[in-house]
């Protein structure tokens, strides 16, 4: 359960960064967040953080 709970958990911070980041460089308009540069700073960062938590997921624990 805590697997699949860290799997789902990572993908979701993946996605939300990457469309932070797009809303940050004005790729993707229609939000207060567009065009915002901290966004664009921020959201590589939750994306690598979600991306190592897929990572880490997956791999389990050490035996």
């Amino acid at each position: 359960m805590a697997k699949s709970f860290g799997i789902a958990l990572g993908v979701l911070m993946l996605i939300s960064g990457a469309v932070w980041t797009f809303q940050g460089l004005g790729w993707i308009g229609g939000s207060a967040m567009s065009g915002v540069e901290i966004w664009a700073t921020i959201g590589p960062i939750v994306a690598g953080l979600g991306l190592a938590l897929v990572i880490v997921a997956v791999k389990g624990q050490p035996k």
